[in-house]
């Protein structure tokens, strides 16, 4: 099934994120992951991509063809390019139409100092044109929030979203944030932009001040007073700053389903306890 087609009036759809285990794991081991958060009904769940981009890595495709034909989930698999030449992406394409995947979330992917791009493909509106083009795969691809931090501007930053839906993009999925505002005033501005495709919330629950830290550093997501006090008062104390973080996901949830946004992504950081959490306390919500 395409994820567009998942969206529609007055509803909420729900969706997951996990990643590969790390190369000294078998991808087994995501089983355990697959197998707590199955019956948690997700409308589908996307599957991040190995880091540096090595055409070689099959495991973003085996791990999303096994939520398909083992838990009859829908998987959105991660495919960056900029470290991919046209030939990579290809491979990558060929791979998982065999795997039956039928949407593909394309990114430029992370810039890595110790890995020279391969030029091929220098933006992700790049990578959404030729799977459009090559292709019958729905796409989605990425939004920021609080502006991509390689962007002058949030005016810039929307007019290359804008571009990446004029690209063929159908369906795009936020980068993480702390104060809804800011993802309200992105709708705004995406809305008065002319994207009309469904945008969905990206949410990732705080377990500790290490996590924390290195994703601020990665995307730039700033952090409300609210939430710095919380870390400040829990950050030596990993239970009660996991069950902070947990509550302060789940009241971000609200407010964003409250308000009608089109989807809630959760960053589950393949932890199913986080992910069970959160999802009974707003499973009622959802059937509103």
């Amino acid at each position: 099934m395409k994820i567009p087609a998942m969206f529609a009036p007055n509803k909420t759809v729900f969706s997951f994120e996990v990643f590969p285990p790390k190369k000294t794991s078998p991808v087994e081991t995501i089983y355990d992951t697959l197998d707590a958060l199955h019956d948690l009904n997700p409308d589908f769940i996307s599957v991040t991509y190995g880091a540096g981009g090595n055409a070689a890595d099959t495991s973003t495709c085996d791990i999303a063809s096994i939520i398909k034909q083992k838990y009859k989930i829908e998987p959105l698999a991660h495919l960056t390019c900029i470290n991919s030449t046209k030939e990579d992406i290809d491979i990558n394409l060929k791979r998982l139409q065999a795997g039956g995947i039928e949407n593909i979330l394309a990114l430029r992917g992370d810039i890595n100092p110790d890995l020279p791009p391969k030029n091929e493909f220098l933006h992700a509106s790049e990578l959404v044109s030729y799977i459009k083009a090559h292709s019958t795969f729905s796409v989605s691809a990425a939004c920021y929030p609080e502006g991509h931090q390689d962007s002058p501007s949030l005016v810039d930053d929307v007019l290359h979203l804008r571009k990446k839906v004029e690209c063929g993009a159908d369906h795009l999925v936020s980068q993480l944030f702390f104060d809804n505002s800011h993802f309200y005033s992105f709708l705004e501005r995406a809305r008065i932009a002319g994207i009309t495709v469904p945008i969905e919330a990206g949410i990732m629950p705080v377990t500790s001040k290490k996590q924390i830290e290195k994703m601020v550093v990665l995307c730039g997501a700033s952090l409300p007073p609210k939430f710095a006090k919380m870390m400040q008062k829990y950050e030596h104390h990993p239970d009660a700053l996991r069950d902070a973080g947990i509550a302060y996901a789940i009241d971000q949830i609200v407010d964003l389903i409250s308000h009608n946004v089109d989807g809630i992504h959760l960053y589950t950081m393949n932890n199913p306890y986080l992910a069970r959490k959160i999802s009974e306390s707003v499973s009622n919500l959802l059937r509103v």
